[in-house]
Formats: structure tokens, C-alpha cells, sequence
């Protein structure tokens, strides 16, 4: 990519980064102190004050912002600007309890969209190519924030949202789509219906799918590039900092998300005692906004577990590791750690099974028993599955430390999601 295609800020040396950094960092906490109650009162009871924030190291003076803030602040308790300000609200995609809000003004849709295009040049959309965007649309932040953003780039966009399998299959051969958002397991979903229909994934415009809402492994995107023959880049963001395009895989190097650290600090902390960790450790991953009017967030605690990295394809801007679990998705598994991530890398490595998989959780005595759920692939001999399972559930115990009973399902038999994929299944008495 040439100098010319990068914005201003992808140029910066490390040095211009940081001095706009501070700047930004001291006028965004200003602006939560003097407009947000919860943070006025969260920072004068950890006795600190917008003037004591001298340096960048001193957002570690900062209290920590969790979803349990924002659901305490329902709704608009979190704006900083008065809500005729707030021209748009997304909310979380929970399915539990009371959702956390968002708030853009006009100034914030902006930045969200130039970030996204941003995002989508980083992993090789150019204008005037079709973009298929197939996150879903509404109060979760993916559809919109995919569609303005591919806009802001110049593509001509597909509004599609997630579901109707069949007919993303059409739209995407009919309208000759060179990139497509969406989740990496619903894109599978995708995959199946060519397959059904006869369709060579390969014969069609498509080049670059840009995957982003949940977790997916190197194996995975090994999948996808051999089955589609497309780039598979990952996509990263989250609703309560802003939504898809806080950091984004470049395709040249393919090597983890590059932050836009001009509007996003990151910091790696320890998920257990909160303390900071050094770049390169693993630990969780904490934002604080740097440019947001609606509702700045100050060092909000995404519970994704990954490590700092240096820049490479954008030397200034550091990178985040693959993100190998949640700190709320562990599963403790008779004292051992489990995380879907892991499973699933050992599930794409045998060729009898296609990559889905569920983790059923149960506690039918004292202890807790994990069951994996996995999927034959088409045409997978019946008799050889019981051979697998003894396999696959060898390779847990082997490779990550639990026991597990392995349960091979014929084709379709895991449930398929038009979305986040749902990994695990929790059955344990609450």
C-alpha cells in the first residue's frame, strides 16, 4: 500500500502518536469528570483528579469502566453531552438482563465511519468494489457500523444483514461482492449453502472476507482461505468503545489487529488482581477513548484475553494477538482452564470433522463434566467416529489438561448461528 492510500495519523512516528495521545487522554477525562456524574464520583473516591494525569502512564491512576457501570447508568446515564446531542444509541446484543447503551453525536458517527474505512483499505477493500455486509443490523453495532464505513470507502454496499443462507449465496453470485463482512462462523454456514448448491466459492469475484464479533483461531482462517479461496482478515471492536474498526488486521501482514491508537489506548492487565502487565504478556485487554464526544470510556475492561504487540505494517500503532478466550467465557473444568478457542483448534485438525463444535457443561453428581459436541464432515465413514471421539477426547486430556467426553453429530446436528456463534452450553444446576 502506497503512502498516498494511508491517512495522515497511519504515517505518524511514535513520538507524534504519543504527544497526541496525552493531549487526548487529559481533554477525555476533563470531559467524563465535569459531564458524567459516575466517573465525577468513581474518581473522587479513588482521589484523583483530570490536572494529576501528566503522563501516559497515568491512565493507570484511572478507575476501571465495566458493563455492570454502564447497566447501573441505564440509560443515558453515561452521556457526556446532553441526549438531543446523541443523533444514534446501539445497545448490547445480550439476550439477559438490561443491555448496555451507547451513545454517538454526529461528530462520532464521522470518526466511526473513517475508522472503518480505514479498517477495510488496512485489509485490501479498495472504493468501488462490492461490499457484502451480512452483521446483523440494528442495535448491535455490527451492521451499522460495517455498512457506514464501507460507504465512507467508496463501495458499493449490500445492505444483506445475517440469515436467509440461501439467498446470501445468490447475492453474492449475482452482484459479484470482491469483499463480505461477517462472523467467521456464520460465514461457514455460508461456505455449506454454496456447497449445497453446487457453487465453486472459487469462481465467484469474492477475495477478501473481513471477520470480526467473535473469537476464531489461525486454524481457522486456514479453513476458510483453503475452502473459499479468499483473504480472511480479522476485524476488531467492541459497542461500548465503539463497534467494528477499534483495531483491524492489515492483509499484507496478517499478523493481528493494528489498534488505531489514535482513538483507543490499550493496556494489557492482569484479569485477577487488575494490575498492569508488560507489552507481550497475556492478559486482558483494556480500552480508554481517546476521541469520543457522546460517551468517553475510560479504561473499560473489554474481558478479551490477548497480548500487546509491536506495530509492523503501521510501525507506530501496536497490534493485539489473536484473541485466545474471554476471561466470562473460561470454563473450570475440575480445576483446569478451558476455552472454546482452544477446542476448536483441535478440532480443525482432524479432516473427519467439519469446525463446528458446541461445549456442553453438566454436573450430573459433585463434579463438573465437559462434553464437546462435534460435527462429521460430509461423506465422514459412521463407523469411524467412535475413533475420533476416543481420539479427540485423548487430545484434551492430552493437550489442555481435562477430561472430556467427545460426542460426534452428523452433518447439521450443531446448531448454526446467523451470528456469534454459541460455544457454549451451559447445564450445570445454578
Amino acid at each position: 500500500m502506497t503512502g498516498a492510500q494511508l491517512d495522515d495519523a497511519e504515517k505518524w512516528s511514535l513520538d507524534e502518536l504519543r504527544a497526541h495521545q496525552l493531549k487526548q487522554l487529559r481533554e477525555t477525562v476533563a470531559a467524563a469528570y465535569a459531564n458524567v456524574p459516575h466517573y465525577r464520583n468513581a474518581l473522587d473516591s479513588a482521589g484523583v483528579h483530570p490536572e494529576d494525569i501528566r503522563d501516559l502512564a497515568d491512565v493507570r491512576l484511572l478507575p476501571f469502566t465495566g458493563k455492570a457501570d454502564l447497566r447501573d447508568n441505564y440509560p443515558f446515564g453515561m452521556f457526556a453531552v446532553p441526549r438531543p446531542q446523541v443523533v444514534r444509541v446501539h445497545a448490547s446484543s445480550g439476550t439477559t438482563g438490561t443491555p448496555t447503551v451507547v451513545g454517538y453525536t454526529q461528530a462520532d458517527i464521522d470518526t466511526w465511519a473513517d475508522l472503518v474505512a480505514r479498517s477495510l483499505r488496512a485489509g485490501g477493500v479498495r472504493p468501488s468494489d462490492v461490499c457484502h455486509v451480512a452483521y446483523g443490523y440494528g442495535l448491535f453495532t455490527g451492521g451499522l457500523g460495517a455498512h457506514y464505513g464501507a460507504e465512507r470507502l467508496g463501495c458499493t454496499v449490500v445492505p444483506m444483514s445475517g440469515g436467509q443462507t440461501a439467498k446470501q449465496v445468490q447475492l453474492l453470485r449475482d452482484f459479484g461482492a470482491r469483499a463480505i463482512m461477517v462472523t467467521p462462523s456464520y460465514f461457514l454456514s455460508i461456505l455449506d449453502e454454496m456447497a449445497v448448491q453446487g457453487i465453486d466459492p472459487a469462481g465467484l469475484p469474492l477475495q477478501i472476507g473481513v471477520f470480526g464479533a467473535e473469537p476464531w483461531t489461525d486454524a481457522m482462517r486456514t479453513e476458510i482461505e483453503q475452502r473459499a479461496g479468499i483473504d480472511a482478515v480479522d476485524i476488531y471492536g467492541l459497542s461500548e468503545v465503539m463497534g467494528p474498526g477499534v483495531a483491524m488486521e492489515c492483509v499484507e501482514t496478517k499478523d493481528g489487529p493494528t489498534i488505531w491508537e489514535d482513538h483507543f489506548l490499550p493496556e494489557i492487565i492482569d484479569p485477577i488482581t487488575g494490575e498492569p502487565v508488560e507489552d507481550g504478556a497475556e492478559g486482558e485487554l483494556v480500552f480508554t477513548t481517546l476521541s469520543r464526544q457522546a460517551m468517553p470510556v475510560l479504561r473499560y475492561r473489554t474481558r478479551d484475553l490477548t497480548r500487546l504487540l509491536p506495530g509492523t505494517a503501521r510501525p507506530a500503532f501496536r497490534r493485539i494477538a489473536k484473541i485466545t478466550g474471554r476471561s466470562d467465557d473460561l470454563m473450570i473444568v475440575r480445576g483446569v482452564n478451558v476455552f472454546p478457542t482452544q477446542i476448536e483448534e483441535l478440532t480443525l485438525e482432524y479432516d473427519g470433522l467439519s469446525p463446528y463444535f458446541q461445549c456442553v457443561l453438566s454436573r450430573p453428581g459433585r463434579m463438573d463434566e465437559l462434553t464437546v459436541n462435534v460435527e462429521a464432515a460430509e461423506g465422514f465413514p459412521q463407523e469411524q467416529w467412535s475413533v475420533v471421539e476416543e481420539r479427540l477426547s485423548r487430545d484434551i486430556k492430552e493437550r489442555i489438561g481435562t477430561s472430556a467426553r467427545v460426542t460426534v453429530l452428523p452433518v447439521g446436528g450443531i446448531e448454526r448461528s446467523i451470528g456469534k456463534a454459541r460455544r457454549i452450553v451451559d447445564n450445570r444446576p445454578k
